[in-house]
Formats: structure tokens, C-alpha cells, sequence
């Protein structure tokens, strides 16, 4: 592996954070509006948009290890001056831009049967755009970092970029959703343009302000690369497995909160219009570790720093949901509380990315063979199952407790159960990422030092 010369850069730090704020410009609207977008805009049935939803997820589950193993492969019998994950950037970029624009504003043009298969065709496409931009950009942070403290910085820029550009893109979209209405096709295609052109511009600046400090080489025969190596790394690498099951868990963990948060406000609190404040009271938890996180990586490490953050979560989410069955909580000081629980979890997705770094290390070293895109690709995999777990179970879950949306009050079980949703669910699956990392993560400095040797053995 060649190794250029010089450490990281405020502009490397930058241009990384901007990678992901660029695919978050457009990512942040399929999770928060384009549900509307089909229901209120297009016409199309829920129960037709439920189905299509499936579809979409089975195909996101496909193409996430099949692009990362596709990178791989094809770096392998190929030289490019740019590296083996910028040049994909440079590719995905403008078609993220078309086709993000073509799924909020083309189908509106047709009627029927058309519209409807005009949007299943644009959203496909754009999954793949999003895939072939997400997966290099993610695995270029083990091109880029060598040391816990560089993954920690280059992670805290990443989850930097992530915030700001949602907090851009829902702020966006509604002034037009606003002045055109939310059953006007024209303000979801405005609004969807200017923010994929916004994130056009970050993706660009995100290319040309990185580089790959740390070049694989070409000692891998693109036949010995095969997609079914991913079942052996399985097998062989504890960190990657570890660093999977955490993706299931957190992701739940994260699905269930979004999808029941507004229940619990409505329903059990009696005030919804505070749920709208939470992401400014897990803000100083974020804020904090964005600052000081590579520092505390740099004095007990990033997987420690991780662990760490987890287990308060899930002690503040146990007290909090203890509180609410003794207590009548007001409802600020639930948003305080619940939100800080979040923020403490939501350490390890910001900073979980340095960790996919070493793994890929500690993978090359056991196995032979750099296949940073095939790792990337299966962990976002995990990632995804856990968001459609957590979102479906969310909904499912509520139902068993008896919940009847035409109801002005709920009954005392629909509102325990809702209680044991919100607060006591996520801190059992916080509870479960936090184990990953405790029973199954096994790089302990031996073994750093065994991957910084063989590291060193491939300059």
C-alpha cells in the first residue's frame, strides 16, 4: 500500500464533511417528504405506496454489497491516477443530481399506470445513483485515515456535514411545500431541485478537496476477488461482525424513535408541538463529541469513546422510562431528557465510521485481500435491514397496544405501552449495540499493533 506523505488537512477534514452533507441534501427528503410527495401530490394509495416501499427496500438490500463488491473487483485489473473511491464520486455526482430531479418532477407529467411506473423506474435509479456515490464516499475515510485520531476527525466531520445538511434540506423544502401547497406538484420539484443542486455543489467540492493518502495496490487479481467473499470475511473478522450487529440494533433503535416520537407527544404528553424541538436538545450531546471527540479517541480510543456513549443512553433511557411510570413528567423535561438519551447513542453513529476503517485494515491483514467497498457495502446493508426492522416493528408494536387513532384519549394500557415504545425499546436496543462492541469488537492494542506492523510491511 503506498502512503503519501503529510497527515490530515483542515481541507481534507472539510472536503470529507461535505461528502456526506451533498448525499444528505437529497438522502434527508426521502426520509421526511417523499411519502407526502406520492400520497398528496401524485394521488397514489398508501397501501400502494406500502408495497412499492417493500420493493424498494428488498432492492437497497441487494445493491449496497453488490457496488461495494463491484468497486472492488473492477479496481483490481484497473489503474486510475485518482485513486480506486474518488473516481466513482466523480461518476455518481451528476447522476445523484438527474435522477433525484426526474423522481420529484417527472412523474407529475403523467397520468395512471404511467405515473406509477415512471416512479418506481426513477426511484430505482436513483437508489443506484445514491449507492454508487455512498459507497465510495464512505469507504474513501479508510483511504484517508491511519490513526484513531484522524478516523475520529474525519468521522466528526462526516457527522457534521450529515446534521447540517438535514437541518438545510427540512428547512428548505417547507417554504415551498408553503407557497405552492403540499398537494402541488411544482413546489416538491422546486424545492427537490434546489436542494439536489445544493448538494450537487458540496459532492463536487467533496472530490476535489480529498484524496486517497493511502493508495491499495494492485497485488490482487481481480479473479481472486469474488462476491462471495463477504461470507468469509463473516467468518473471520469479529470487528466487521461487531460492527454489524450494532448497525441492526442502532438503526432500530433510531426507526422506532422517529416513527413513534409524535405518538408519544400527542398521546401520553398532550403537547405535539414540542416534538419539533428535539433535534435542538440532542444538539450540545452532538456538538460536544463533534469538538472534543477526536481528542478523547486520541487518549482511550474510538471504540471506547463509542461503547461509552452507548451505555449512558441506555442507563439515562432506563431512568427516564422509570420516571415516567412513577411520575407525571412535564413534558419539556421528557424532550430534555429523551433527546440528551438520543444524543449519547447517536455518538456512535457519527463516529462509527473510523471503526469500519480499522476493519477493513484488520480484514487485509487476515485475509489478503483490501475489499473496502465489499465491507462499506455489506455494514450499510445491516444499516438498511435495521431502519425497515425498526420502522415496520414501530407500527406493528403499536398496534398490540391497543392504539385507535379516532380516540381523543387512549386507554392506560395503549399509553404504558406507548411509554415502553418510546423510552424502555430503544435503550434495550442501544443496550444491544452497546454489546456488539463489548463481546464481539476484539482489536485490542496487540492486535493494532499486529495491523500497524503489517501496514507498515505494504509501503
Amino acid at each position: 500500500m503506498e502512503k503519501k506523505k503529510g497527515g490530515l488537512t483542515l481541507k481534507h477534514k472539510i472536503g470529507y464533511g461535505l461528502g456526506d452533507a451533498g448525499g444528505v441534501m437529497t438522502f434527508a427528503l426521502m426520509s421526511s417528504t417523499f411519502s407526502m410527495y406520492c400520497t398528496d401530490a401524485l394521488g397514489i394509495k398508501p397501501g400502494t405506496i406500502a408495497i412499492l416501499l417493500l420493493i424498494w427496500n428488498i432492492w437497497d438490500f441487494i445493491n449496497d454489497p453488490l457496488m461495494g463488491a463491484y468497486i472492488d473487483k473492477s479496481y483490481a485489473h484497473s489503474t486510475n491516477s485518482k485513486g480506486k473511491f474518488r473516481p466513482w464520486i466523480l461518476r455518481a455526482t451528476p447522476l445523484l443530481l438527474v435522477t433525484f430531479i426526474a423522481l420529484w418532477s417527472v412523474p407529475s407529467l403523467f397520468e395512471g399506470l404511467a405515473r406509477l411506473c415512471l416512479l418506481f423506474g426513477l426511484k430505482i435509479l436513483y437508489e443506484g445513483a445514491y449507492t454508487m456515490f455512498n459507497i465510495p464516499m464512505g469507504s474513501l475515510l479508510s483511504a484517508m485515515a491511519d490513526t484513531d485520531e484522524e478516523r475520529a476527525s474525519l468521522s466528526s466531520a462526516r457527522g457534521i456535514g450529515s446534521a447540517g445538511a438535514t437541518l438545510i434540506a427540512l428547512f428548505i423544502m417547507p417554504l415551498f411545500l408553503k407557497r405552492f401547497g403540499e398537494s402541488n406538484a411544482i413546489g416538491y420539484a422546486i424545492g427537490a431541485s434546489v436542494c439536489a443542486l445544493i448538494g450537487f455543489a458540496m459532492c463536487m467540492a467533496h472530490y476535489y478537496m480529498t484524496e486517497e493518502r493511502h493508495k491499495t495496490n494492485h497485488s490482487t487479481n481481480e479473479d481472486d476477488i469474488k462476491l462471495r467473499d463477504i461470507l468469509e470475511v463473516i467468518k473471520v473478522n469479529r470487528p466487521f461482525v461487531a460492527l454489524c450487529v450494532h448497525g441492526l440494533f442502532i438503526c432500530m433503535m433510531q426507526y422506532v424513535g422517529n416513527t413513534l416520537n409524535n405518538y408519544m407527544y400527542a398521546d401520553v404528553l398532550g403537547d405535539i408541538s414540542i416534538a419539533g424541538y428535539g433535534t435542538l436538545f440532542s444538539a450540545p450531546a452532538m456538538i460536544l463529541i463533534f469538538i472534543t471527540g477526536p481528542m478523547i479517541a486520541k487518549k482511550i480510543g474510538l471504540e471506547k469513546l463509542i461503547r461509552y456513549g452507548l451505555l449512558i443512553s441506555c442507563v439515562m433511557y432506563v431512568l427516564l422510562f422509570v420516571a415516567l411510570m412513577l411520575f407525571n413528567i412535564n413534558p419539556w423535561v421528557y424532550a430534555i431528557c429523551s433527546n440528551t438519551a438520543m444524543g449519547f447513542a447517536f455518538i456512535s453513529i457519527y463516529m462509527q465510521w473510523g471503526l469500519v476503517g480499522e476493519a477493513i485494515d484488520y480484514n487485509e491483514m487476515i485475509t489478503g485481500k483490501r475489499t473496502e467497498g465489499s465491507i462499506y457495502g455489506t455494514f450499510n446493508l445491516s444499516r438498511r435491514v435495521g431502519q425497515t426492522i425498526g420502522n415496520s416493528a414501530a407500527m406493528f408494536l403499536l398496534g398490540m397496544t391497543g392504539y385507535n387513532g379516532a380516540l381523543a384519549i387512549q386507554s392506560a394500557f395503549t399509553i404504558n405501552g406507548i411509554k415502553a415504545l418510546c423510552v424502555l425499546l430503544p435503550g434495550i436496543l442501544v443496550l444491544g449495540s452497546w454489546a456488539s462492541f463489548k463481546f464481539l469488537w476484539n482489536m485490542d492494542e496487540e492486535t493494532r499493533r499486529k495491523v500497524s506492523a503489517f501496514k507498515a510491511s505494504k509501503q
